[in-house]
């Protein structure tokens, strides 16, 4: 059961004077709750000890609480259950700084988010980075408007530059990985973007991780590109949609998540990571992601 002592509760506080305008003290006061709250639930707020090991959460879920306090939202991560993480910004921290933070709560972090502009100007700087905390995968996460551009040749473009910095990765024993939205199913001069990445970038060289929520919201069918393209799919998004199709809690929308895990294998799929973009309930998401994903798991 995960104990809030004084040290974790003055971090959070110690951790007020700094607050940027993104998260303002009432929200601070809020998250800090959360945290504090479910070290008083009763029992442990971990699920089955058996639950697979290849299940993580996105910390873009956490954002806010990791602005506060980083230490104390993977303490709350790992309570929880989760042994692994997918990071999202390393708020300020050293890459050895953020290694011992893991390492202290038993945690590993298999896979990274990583923006584009950053594989393009430092990519060196990437690769260390990623080696020294312990990712496996780095991802390339989203592309603003700007990097869509207009036109197939865009992706034709990024492919090309995806075939360098996964040989970049693969030399470094690292491999890069590619995050779906949903604009990568709008077609453009006949062809789809997503497609496009798939066919032009080696196999060898880029996974992909495919986001449950968004293929859903594009309304593409995953298990026809499991079969398209078996093994490609090393990691995926688990996040939920409700019938208004806006995002839910895993296991409690409408996404057919059994049919899609059934075919875990042919996917390729080694990491599975619980998401919500945004969500009034922290600690509950964590909790129903982490137990419908283990039930999954072992189904």
């Amino acid at each position: 059961m995960i104990k809030m002592n004084d040290k974790n509760i003055h971090a959070l506080n110690s951790a007020a004077p700094q607050l940027t305008t993104a998260i303002d003290r009432r929200r601070f006061i809020k998250l800090s709750s959360a945290i504090v709250g479910a070290s008083l639930l009763p029992g442990s707020l971990a699920f089955a000890a058996a639950s697979p090991s290849s299940i993580g959460l996105q910390l873009y879920t956490l954002r806010d609480m990791m602005a506060v306090s980083v230490p104390a939202t993977l303490k709350l991560v790992s309570a929880v259950g989760y042994k692994e993480v997918e990071t999202a910004g390393y708020f300020d921290h050293s890459p050895r700084e953020f290694r011992k933070m893991l390492d202290g709560e038993g945690l590993k972090a298999p896979s990274a988010h990583i923006r584009l502009d950053l594989f393009e100007n430092s990519l060196n700087e990437v690769i260390d980075t990623a080696k020294e905390i312990g990712h496996d995968y780095v991802v390339v996460p989203y592309l603003t408007v700007e990097q869509r551009g207009t036109g197939i040749d865009v992706y034709k473009k990024l492919a090309d530059k995806c075939n360098l910095y996964g040989e970049a990765c693969k030399k470094a024993g690292l491999k890069l990985a590619y995050h779906n939205h949903d604009f990568e199913f709008e077609m453009r001069d006949g062809l789809l973007p997503y497609d496009v990445l798939l066919q032009n970038v080696d196999a060898d060289l880029m996974a992909m991780e495919m986001d449950l929520y968004w293929m859903a919201k594009a309304k593409q069918d995953p298990l026809a590109y499991f079969k398209r393209h078996p093994g490609r799919f090393k990691l995926w998004h688990v996040k939920d949609m409700d019938k208004q199709g806006a995002f839910a809690d895993v296991g409690t929308g409408v996404i057919d998540f059994a049919t899609i895990f059934a075919h875990a294998e042919q996917a390729g799929v080694e990491h599975k990571v619980v998401e919500r973009d945004r969500t009034d309930n922290i600690v509950k998401t964590l909790q129903q992601g982490y137990k419908a994903v283990s039930a999954l798991s072992n189904s």
